[in-house]
């Protein structure tokens, strides 16, 4: 008896596991796709970070959840920002603020990776900074994420949970029905 209730509870935490997971990866694949950038959870974009250039705290492969910000002027020194690379507006750089210059008006930072040597090589301007890093990373998983948001990743992780599903789904029905069915009695010449 005290085997069939662990069965039964180990089925319904593996069904909610699968089911979660396949709910995620469709609500990343499909936000991502429609966004048509970085996914989007609590109102923050999730980041794929290619270099080592703030290692320790912020390791190659990890993911780092950054804030869109209303206020590019607002930040100080010490504060970690993304913004858009000066010689190519689609590359975005998270980097720690050393400096904080007002030039004609006109805020810019001067930014380094805690991992280099030097600073950047030309200021930021407050108007290219696009979010704030807040803090939240998970190690090694954006490798997961490049791949997720590929062509290949995309069919791959809505398919595979799919089968995992429908796998489980069958094996499900199969142990109800053999529950159901009466032992077979032997009957005697």
């Amino acid at each position: 008896m005290k085997n069939k209730k662990l069965l039964k509870w180990v089925g319904r935490i593996t069904s909610i596991i699968v089911y979660g997971f396949l709910i995620t990866m469709i609500y990343l694949v499909v936000s991502s796709k429609i966004a048509g950038g970085t996914p989007k959870i609590m109102g923050h974009e999730l980041m794929t970070v290619l270099s080592g250039s703030m290692e320790p705290g912020i390791k190659t492969g990890s993911i780092i959840a950054v804030k869109p910000v209303e206020d590019p002027a607002k930040f100080k020194k010490g504060d970690v920002i993304t913004f858009k690379a000066a010689d190519d507006p689609n590359t975005l750089i998270t980097h720690r603020i050393m400096e904080v210059q007002t030039v004609d008006s006109t805020v810019q930072y001067v930014t380094k990776g805690d991992n280099n040597k030097s600073k950047d090589p030309s200021p930021v301007l407050a108007a290219n900074v696009v979010g704030e890093y807040t803090g939240y990373t998970i190690p090694y998983i954006g490798k997961i994420m490049s791949f997720i948001q590929s062509k290949t990743g995309a069919i791959f992780l809505l398919i595979v949970p799919g089968v995992l599903m429908i796998c489980w789904s069958v094996f499900s029905i199969w142990r109800a029905i053999r529950e159901i069915e009466p032992p077979k009695e032997k009957t005697a010449a």
